[in-house]
């Protein structure tokens, strides 16, 4: 079973084509990653964006440029062939969807990896807080808000939010939860009445929608898709991502990221 695996077990299965699916409910205990890779030159004002923006872009690590090798997070991964699926966008819009992206890579580009909320997951199902996404083996519904983020240089946008949901007593607990641990998202931005934060619940622009039962509410974090929705706003000239949903499985564990 690949949830019984290591990171770096599931990493050479990524990188070998034996998965390319989504990584909810992988590596438990581990920090998942959103990836952003730009160009050197704009690197330090894509930076600063984070450090402006924390909720949505909490940095785990920078690459030095030109190294596909995350050293801290990673020594032995490769960011151009260990996550299941890139995006490549050019001039603000998405031009391939790639397996790998040695074609595109070279002494330029410096990686980002942004902090996931898949990494507190295991934490929520510890304490039986039910997961719709997990229970209906799809990607976690995300969604682009009216949230604006604080503008670096040309790095504008709003921010994309992911979606559970919970019952009023386990959106507490959840709240509890996850506030400790601001590295991967942690607390909320935003609960119930998502008209207020320019959604439509229906239709989510990334990940699957799910069942949400009588009795819950829709309960939102910041989420690592965000950059995409910089990209797009911003035109950058050059970007590539992850896939929502598909993310860079670290060797770090989530204890250590805690409050």
């Amino acid at each position: 079973m690949l949830n019984e695996k290591s990171p770096k077990e599931i990493r050479e299965a990524i990188r070998k084509g034996d998965y390319r699916g989504d990584t909810a409910n992988l590596a438990p205990g581990r920090v998942q990653a959103n990836l952003v890779i730009l160009k050197k030159d704009l690197a330090l004002e894509f930076l600063s964006f984070c450090t402006v923006n924390p909720t949505p872009c909490p940095v785990i690590e920078v690459t030095t440029p030109g190294d596909p090798v995350p050293r801290i997070s990673a020594p032995d991964a490769d960011i151009r062939t260990d996550l299941g699926h890139y995006r490549v966008f050019r001039h603000g819009k998405l031009v391939e969807e790639c397996s790998d992206i040695k074609g595109y890579w070279n002494e330029d580009m410096v990686a980002f990896l942004i902090g996931c909320s898949y990494s507190f997951e295991w934490i929520l199902r510890s304490a039986e807080i039910p997961l719709r996404h997990v229970e209906e083996d799809c990607t976690v519904p995300v969604y682009k808000t009216n949230i604006k983020l604080n503008q670096v240089g040309i790095f504008k946008g709003t921010m994309a939010v992911s979606m559970r949901p919970l019952t009023p007593k386990d959106a507490i607990r959840a709240i509890q939860i996850t506030s400790r641990y601001p590295m991967v998202h942690g607390a909320p931005v935003h609960m119930g009445f998502p008209d207020q934060i320019g959604i439509d619940i229906n239709k989510p622009d990334f990940g699957n929608m799910v069942t949400i039962k009588e009795g819950e509410l829709p309960v939102f974090w910041g989420c690592g898709v965000t950059p995409q929705i910089v990209a797009m706003d911003s035109g950058v000239e050059f970007m590539i991502t992850h896939s929502a949903g598909r993310m860079f499985l670290t060797d770090l564990y989530v204890k250590d990221f805690g409050i």
